[in-house]
């Protein structure tokens, strides 16, 4: 509750301040009569803060009204997350709040932010497409990348873990499009998921079942969506595990935040302009088991690496852990089968593996825009060997 009484009290200032977000926002760079001295970093920081709150729509087009979900306290913004901030123009403010995962851009749609419930319109956002293409290009370039008509479309990863996925013209019909992963400011536990609503309606209960599964090192798959929530889960039951343990995580992006001691951060590399240089998942997946992990973690399994990634796991690599993109809970054993085609793999090798592999699959999906676990099952085999689920818990 104190929580929200804050949210509200900084949107109160911050239309206060600068109305309803119907007019221009002020430029980040400080007015006239402060640019003569330093603006003292906390009041920047509430700057930042009062001008994202001031310019999300009440009710932007298939919006869901300012998110007021979020019951974590304000954390500190890190000095790497100001200065990174600061190369996004008129979107630095949004970098700077504590909900925030992504921001979307498109020359001709305008720019959304989502905060937990769906996108948000921005609506004090007014560039056009010259303008979304000059900061994709510049955003590219902070990356050590290019992006062009050659190269149209290309991530990167920024200080701070913040990534950028830029697409241009032809290929975005509507012109050059920006696609934003903010990640979180300060690892988010179990407890502040459950705080949430992620959990409900069987909070208590789901959230001793994940930490059971956590304790008891069983391996875990979490599936879901676009946007459900699976890498937060996934970062939230990993800072449950033992401060003893060596938790290795191996990501085509580096995006996951732990609140724990002892953690190895792998992350791929695309070849350069000839081709060279690359390492893919699969070859990180070999090479973190020779970096003694006490827990081995697939950030997201989306190709021939499920192959490497379930034969780690049936090797005595026990409390690991991946997610995958799936539809519903069912559907999970077809993506599974599809994702072992590509390695070669047939389906009653993917049955034999997965069965043996992971003991605890957790579904996400949103309801009325917020994340939530949809349903708890593990895998099993039918009569012809191929892959199935056993539901264990379902909404």
């Amino acid at each position: 509750m104190n929580s929200l009484l804050e949210q509200k009290r900084v949107r109160d200032r911050a239309r206060a301040a600068f109305g309803s977000g119907l007019r221009p926002a002020p430029r980040l760079s400080a007015p006239p009569a402060e640019q003569s001295r330093p603006v003292p970093r906390p009041l920047l920081i509430e700057r930042y803060r009062d001008r994202a709150l001031s310019g999300i729509g009440e009710r932007g087009s298939g919006g869901h009204g300012a998110s007021t979900s979020s019951v974590i306290p304000i954390a500190p913004v890190a000095p790497l997350r100001i200065d990174t901030a600061s190369r996004f123009g008129d979107l630095g403010p949004y970098l700077l709040l504590d909900d925030v995962t992504d921001i979307v851009i498109t020359g001709s749609s305008g720019a959304w932010v989502d905060r937990g419930r769906g996108f948000e319109r921005i609506v004090e956002w007014s560039g056009g497409d010259d303008v979304v293409h000059t900061l994709a290009v510049r955003l590219i370039a902070e990356g050590g990348r290019h992006v062009d008509e050659v190269s149209p479309f290309v991530d990167v990863r920024l200080p701070g873990g913040i990534r950028v996925h830029s697409v241009l013209p032809p290929l975005s019909v509507g012109g050059a499009a920006l696609s934003i992963r903010v990640p979180a400011q300060r690892p988010l536990l179990l407890e502040h998921l459950h705080a949430r609503g992620m959990f409900a309606p069987r909070g208590d209960a789901l959230s001793r079942r994940l930490r059971e599964a956590v304790s008891s090192r069983t391996n875990v798959l979490i599936s879901g969506g676009a946007g459900t929530g699976k890498t937060t889960l996934l970062a939230a039951l990993l800072s449950d595990a033992d401060p003893s343990e060596r938790i290795i995580c191996v990501e085509d992006v580096s995006e996951l935040v732990l609140d724990h001691p002892h953690v190895v951060s792998l992350e791929a590399r695309q070849p350069n302009a000839e081709g060279s240089g690359g390492v893919d998942i699969a070859r990180l997946l070999r090479e973190s088991l020779r970096m003694r992990p006490d827990r081995l973690v697939l950030g997201e399994c989306r190709g021939s690496e499920i192959r490497d990634m379930l034969g780690a796991l049936n090797t005595g690599h026990e409390g690991g852990a991946c997610t995958v993109h799936a539809n519903s809970l069912s559907d999970v054993p077809a993506r599974l089968e599809s994702l072992g085609a590509l390695a070669g793999m047939s389906s009653e090798a993917v049955a034999r593996q997965a069965v043996s592999a992971i003991g605890l699959i957790v579904h996400l999906r949103r309801v009325g825009g917020i994340r939530r676990v949809a349903a708890l099952g593990h895998f099993t085999r039918d009569e012809r060997g191929r892959l199935t689920i056993a539901s264990e818990v379902s909404s």
